[in-house]
């Protein structure tokens, strides 16, 4: 049986540990204990400490390395085991058993300092030889030899102490033990010639020193402590095994001399093994209070305000972004779960999500807008600024969610989407360019099912059924087989075989034939250019194509459903289904075509696997950002993923904030935020943030028309209070519309240098007047996150306050209902007409089941109604549906408001005129 003194450390620790997991569930310490060989004592002392382990709730894992193991392959498990979260107690067994050559010191200094709980790593034994006892590991052997004199209940300070033996496992560090608990301590070693004498003078003796029965009991103080560190084997003919185990010290004459002595076997060695537990227990607490999601530990960037404000490039040049690693540390991320792109960007691995699931979510904020201008009003600048200004200087965890921007517009008539002024994503060039390469995966994923379509009608066209067959289930050493995909459609067409030797010539016929309708072909191909001569095109001219040719067209990759998919999904196998459910098209008989009916679901799964992951960054002063998705709010859904969301609001913890940024106007992005996003996460927003700007407001007031690339009518440069008020119509009218959905709303009113005082106020006035919760006057441009605080404290009052989420409409109305309810309770409008195409659309979408999808209204940004024209809060009109489509994959019907293009074109003067790069420094210049 153990010793009461070791009971008593096992039951602590067994009680530390059930804390910790009722604290923390799902958790449990982790003990890694690395073997290299298969030595008899090294398996008896391993198997001992693995049954304590399981004995207190510690989970150990038993790592054995053959005993041909090299160097390298040992170093390679410690960086393997370094790495791993769930690990946080981490031991090599010695001595090393290999054939081959190993430099120990090497492997004992590769183990991270934080996981050595065995101390003999050069870093924690430096930290205790200086007596930074609080900050290192301390050898178990040591380590439980003072729990042992504590034990006694005598106190060590003052006390004269002898230490036997010097080595690096036991000696030396218990040398250091005893100096800093405050005792006058004698290190005698094989070149002591006075031990006797030595020894006689100690009122606590330790002995480790190798040899049997070295320290006679005469020598020892009367009263003395001895603690026998010894491990030795006798003869004992009395034995069955011939031998018996003896320590350092004679212990049948020291035990009548000394008050108390440790006896051997049962002494020592069991108090090791229990400190090695608590050092364990003691280094999973410190990793709970590091990672867990409460007060995050994180270095903000101070920023030195230029007046005037230098270009949005020079900014975001000048300053210099942490290394992502370290960001990813500071908001509590695991190494394994980021995966570095370089050192300013990283992908987060959705493993992060799954470790947090138990974890409360923060508060969820989303920016919106009022009808913008042509130019923006600035909802990227007021996201940046806020979260910088909650992070920074109101000292909150704080995410910010934002879409990754498509090059068409970057390089055509917008620039880029990093926010700007001192309110930005670094490094902005690479934000707006290739990021990690999501958008280039989605452009290849949606190509591979344009290029499926099209193939699937030629050879359909071109070949009998059972040549078809043959091709589409070949035969592979005799035997035919069909793929899990290929299963799917024969279940999917009530076929439940699985043999193709059996299908009847019906069944094969109804197998091998999509016979895709041609002129219902919903897919287009995508390229994430500005490129108005690829909207319609002529494919299938080649000679080699024989005469199969049909009119199609490019849209710019963003459009794309599979990035839609992306953004709504909430897992890999979640995308991947997704992906699989997109209809492409009808076939003749007027069922939906699928991507799973192509057979391409798992090669688009294959692509996308690294685009699920969201990308992490940061802003200037170094708040933390997830840019993950970017489809456009006019003919998508316009909102970042679901998935960066998720990860941050269990990261930032229940006390703290993420803001995302919905595209374009209230009635645009945010609806669809609430009414599609919101529906699909289950999330709920807490307060939503409005951006006006005087200048949009006064163009809604009857101003002039605002034209990116010109220079700004007079009306806008000078102070016109009638014009404004009469404007903040479609204040009123985007304050109405979010409130419709029961979350209060903060109006940020983004100024200006042309902008007055007295523009500014009535604004604010106004707003307040209409309903809003608050309205601030932001500078948060030029003055970063501290020209935002006041909005920040803002919106950290309005998430105090109960929010009453609901949806404007529930999906089991008819189709015709939902976009009607959209069209009169957030446009204004009066009624819907449906033309023909649209008509025939309901129809057929109802039919077919796709009836209680959720609607994704494709409109333009630049009014509340389909006419762009049409600025203020105009009210009467009637909105003309012309058609509607199916996003079955993303999980939304989209009518088609008005004319719209899904391909932008170049302007006159496209911004590349104003892009360059310095190729003595590498570094992009006049950047957006």
């Amino acid at each position: 049986e153990l010793p009461c003194q070791i009971l008593q450390v096992r039951e602590r620790l067994k009680q530390q540990v059930a804390e910790m997991k009722e604290k923390f569930p799902g958790f449990r310490p982790g003990l890694a204990i690395l073997q290299v060989g298969n030595r008899d004592d090294s398996n008896l002392y391993i198997n001992m400490k693995l049954k304590a382990a399981a004995e207190i709730g510690i989970s150990a894992n038993h790592i054995k390395l053959p005993n041909t193991a090299t160097e390298a392959d040992v170093l390679k498990c410690i960086a393997s085991l370094n790495g791993d979260p769930a690990v946080h107690g981490f031991i090599v067994q010695l001595p090393l058993d290999s054939d081959k050559p190993i430099n120990t010191e090497k492997i004992t200094n590769a183990v991270a300092p934080e996981k050595d709980v065995d101390g003999l790593s050069s870093i924690n034994a430096g930290k205790l030889s200086r007596g930074d006892l609080g900050d290192c590991f301390i050898p178990c052997t040591p380590k439980g030899c003072m729990e042992l004199i504590r034990q006694t209940g005598v106190q060590v300070a003052g006390k004269r102490a002898v230490v036997v033996g010097r080595s690096k496992i036991v000696g030396a560090p218990m040398h250091d033990l005893l100096l800093w608990n405050h005792a006058t301590v004698t290190t005698c070693h094989s070149k002591t010639t006075t031990l006797a004498e030595e020894v006689g003078k100690a009122d606590i003796l330790v002995v480790a020193a190798g040899k049997a029965e070295m320290v006679k009991g005469e020598w020892i103080k009367p009263g003395a402590i001895v603690i026998d560190c010894g491990i030795n084997h006798v003869p004992d003919s009395t034995k069955a095994s011939g031998k018996r185990v003896v320590g350092d010290v004679a212990y049948s004459t020291a035990k009548e001399r000394a008050s108390y002595i440790t006896p051997v076997p049962g002494g020592v060695g069991p108090m090791t093994v229990a400190m090695l537990m608590q050092s364990t227990v003691e280094s999973a607490q410190r990793f709970l209070e590091k990672f867990q999601p409460g007060k995050w530990n994180i270095q903000y960037n101070q920023l030195t305000l230029k007046v005037p404000v230098p270009s949005d490039i020079e900014i975001s040049q000048s300053c210099i972004p942490k290394p992502i690693d370290q960001v990813a540390r500071e908001v509590g991320l695991f190494p394994d779960e980021v995966e570095l792109y370089g050192q300013t960007k990283a992908k987060v691995h959705l493993s992060a999500l799954e470790r947090l699931k138990s974890q409360p979510d923060g508060k969820y904020i989303v920016v919106t807008g009022i009808t913008p201008t042509p130019l923006g009003e600035g909802k990227s600048t007021t996201t940046v600024g806020l979260v910088q200004a909650l992070g920074a200087h109101l000292h909150q965890n704080v995410f910010a969610c934002v879409r990754q921007p498509s090059q068409g517009p970057t390089f055509g008539i917008k620039g880029g989407a990093a926010g700007g002024g001192y309110c930005q994503v670094i490094p902005m060039d690479e934000f707006n360019l290739h990021l990690t390469g999501d958008i280039h995966a989605i452009t290849a994923a949606n190509n591979l099912v344009a290029a499926a379509v099209d193939a699937r009608i030629f050879h359909e066209l071109t070949q009998t059924d059972q040549a078809l067959y043959s091709r589409l289930v070949p035969s592979v050493n005799g035997v035919r087989k069909f793929s899990d995909i290929q299963i799917r459609r024969l279940q999917k067409l009530g076929i439940n075989k699985t043999d193709p030797a059996t299908l009847t010539k019906e069944e094969v016929n109804f197998f091998v034939r999509l016979d895709i309708d041609p002129s219902t072909i919903t897919w287009q191909r995508v390229l994430d250019t500005n490129d108005r001569f690829l909207r319609k095109i002529t494919i299938g001219q080649s000679p080699t194509e024989k005469g199969f040719s049909r009119t199609a067209q490019f849209d710019i990759t963003v459009s794309s459903e599979i990035m839609a998919v992306l953004a709504l999904s909430d897992g890999l196998d979640d995308m991947k289904k997704r992906l699989g459910r997109m209809v492409v098209a009808s076939s003749k008989r007027g069922e939906p075509v699928t991507a799973d009916d192509l057979g391409v679901t798992g090669a688009l799964a294959v692509l996308m696997k690294d685009a699920v992951k969201p990308n992490l960054m940061q802003t200037l002063e170094g708040t933390p950002v997830f840019v993950h998705a970017g489809p456009f709010a006019n003919i998508a859904h316009g909102n970042s993923s679901v998935l960066a969301d998720k990860i941050a609001l269990k990261l930032v913890g229940k006390e703290g904030f993420v803001v995302t940024e919905a595209g374009f106007g209230a009635d645009i992005g945010m609806e669809k935020f609430f009414n599609i996003k919101c529906r699909y996460s289950g999330l709920r927003p807490h307060v939503v943030v409005l951006v006006a700007t005087v200048r949009a407001l006064k163009m809604h007031g009857g101003g002039p028309a605002v034209t990116a690339g010109v220079p700004l009518p007079k009306e806008y440069m000078e102070e016109n209070l009638q014009l404004l008020a009469k404007g903040c119509s479609n204040l009123n009218k985007q304050i109405q519309n979010a409130r419709m959905f029961g979350v209060p709303v903060v109006v940020a009113v983004n100024a200006f240098k042309t902008d007055t005082k007295a523009e500014l106020a009535l604004v604010v006035q106004l707003a307040k007047e209409a309903g809003a919760f608050d309205a601030v006057e932001c500078t948060h441009w030029a003055e970063g996150g501290k020209g935002a605080v006041a909005l920040a404290q803002a919106v950290q009052r309005a998430s105090q306050t109960p929010s009453n989420f609901r949806f404007l409409y529930n999906l089991e109305l008819p189709v015709i209902d939902k976009i009607r309810l959209i069209a009169k309770q957030i446009y204004g409008a009066s009624d819907i007409e449906l033309l023909p195409e649209a008509q025939e659309k309901v129809a057929m979408y109802t039919k077919q089941g796709f009836g209680n999808l959720p609607i994704c209204m494709a409109k333009t940004h630049l009014s509340l109604s389909h006419d762009p024209e049409q600025k203020g809060a105009p009210t009467g009109f009637i909105l003309p549906i012309r058609d509607i489509r199916a996003s079955v994959g993303a999980g939304f019907l989209y009518p088609l408001v008005g004319t719209m293009s899904t391909m932008p074109g170049l302007p006159t003067r496209p911004c590349f005129y104003d892009i360059d790069l310095d190729t003595a420094s590498g570094e992009v210049k006049g950047l957006f």
